[in-house]
């Protein structure tokens, strides 16, 4: 009997990555940081921020079609701070379609609702100004995402939403046995904190731009036809569109999908698209794509 016949429902690209991930994840935390560590600290950064993408892909349905197992496979929490539960409640909620860039249906939005840009007090707006330019989100983006998420959360908890609780009690088991394999290895703990903000930096890169604001939900997601080292991290979901079109599919079937229909995911979101990241970094490094408050809704 073959491996196939016992294990017929696993997707075994995303599993090979997945072992592959925690592979090289534990060979910078354990080798690679006796040896030189700013080295290692990247490797583990890029570890974590591929770990992210694989979380991503746990939470629509790989690679197996059991939940809790795909939630297992990545309980690790090697960012530290992003619980896999909220992770995935959040990010469920992000595909309802219609409400994409929503500053207040959409937990993924970058805009903020008008009223609420109005009434913040200068030095606020000038970080999240800056925080709206790819060189922002890559400096102060993690950290501007994380304490804008965590203060979200921690009002939820305070009227008494369980399953926000549930999710960051859960949490803490997984980011102990991270903690504690980076308390007995050679890697400084500071030194993984620094990794985990370089994880979260890189993941900025693929979110600074999926979605923008547009009458026509479908015209709101964006298609970067980039095939370099940013797309095998990010999972192939650069080919956002493609994606939010077929969530189920696992990431080694984009590209072909895309390729099959190319034009007509690009008539789906009104030609929303850029070549590459290196476009994308020439364009908006220091330029901001779009304003903080969300710009349809400026009569609200």
């Amino acid at each position: 009997m073959t491996t196939r016949t016992l294990f017929p429902e696993i997707e075994w690209p995303t599993f090979a990555l997945l072992l592959g991930c925690y592979g090289v994840w534990a060979v910078a935390v354990f080798w690679l940081a006796s040896i030189w560590l700013p080295l290692a600290v990247i490797v583990a950064g890029v570890a974590t921020a591929q770990h992210a993408s694989l979380q991503h892909e746990a939470i629509h349905g790989h690679p197996t079609r059991i939940a809790w197992l795909n939630a297992a496979l990545v309980a690790p929490a090697l960012t530290l701070c992003i619980p896999y539960l909220r992770f995935r409640d959040t990010h469920l909620a992000h595909h309802h379609d219609e409400s994409l860039t929503d500053p207040y249906d959409d937990p993924e939005s970058n805009y903020l609702d008008p009223a609420v840009w109005r009434g913040l007090g200068a030095p606020l707006r000038a970080v999240l100004r800056f925080n709206n330019r790819l060189a922002g989100r890559l400096l102060i983006g993690p950290l501007v995402g994380q304490v804008m998420w965590m203060a979200s959360d921690w009002r939820a908890m305070r009227r008494g939403d369980r399953a926000v609780l549930r999710g960051w009690m859960l949490h803490l088991p997984c980011a102990a046995l991270v903690i504690w394999g980076v308390a007995v290895s050679p890697m400084p703990f500071w030194a993984y904190l620094i990794a985990v903000y370089i994880g979260h930096a890189l993941i900025k890169i693929r979110t600074f731009l999926e979605h923008r604001a547009h009458d026509d939900a479908q015209g709101r997601t964006v298609i970067v036809e980039d095939r370099g080292p940013l797309a095998f991290l990010f999972l192939n979901n650069n080919l956002h569109v493609v994606h939010h079109a077929h969530p189920g599919v696992p990431w080694y079937r984009l590209p072909q999908l895309y390729r099959a229909a190319r034009d007509g995911y690009l008539a789906r979101n009104g030609g929303y698209r850029y070549g590459s990241y290196r476009e994308v970094m020439r364009r908006h490094f220091w330029r901001a794509k779009d304003p903080v408050p969300h710009p349809l809704w400026r009569d609200q």
